[in-house]
């Protein structure tokens, strides 16, 4: 799975928490440039990655309980997680080997 997954209300706790697959997710909203200018990373990231980690992103405009669980008030805003709870949460657009670096930890 080397795309970006679409998490929604409904699939998030399949797909993230129930995985027992770390995960980073990109909280973001179609009216974002800053999301839009990270989104490029977050794909090459989830080709580099393939199947060892989840890349996945969510629509705060489609998928407001998720982003309202997790406290999102600024986008974009990247959620790692391991073993279904927040590893780490980082806001603002992030520099692709610092996001390598965080992931990287999760797998260790």
């Amino acid at each position: 799975m080397s795309e970006v997954v679409e998490l929604t209300n409904e699939n998030f706790d399949e797909l993230v928490i129930d995985s027992g697959k770390p995960a980073l997710v990109d909280f973001w909203a179609e009216w974002c440039m800053p999301c839009k200018m990270l989104a490029p990373t977050i794909k090459e990231l989830a080709g580099e990655y393939g199947d060892k980690v989840v890349i996945g992103s969510v629509d705060t405009d489609n998928a407001r309980e998720v982003a309202m669980r997790y406290g999102i008030s600024a986008i974009p805003t990247l959620i790692l997680f391991k073993d279904g709870e927040v590893a780490k949460k980082l806001v603002g657009v992030q520099q692709k080997n610092a996001l390598k670096d965080a992931i990287d930890e999760l797998l260790d």
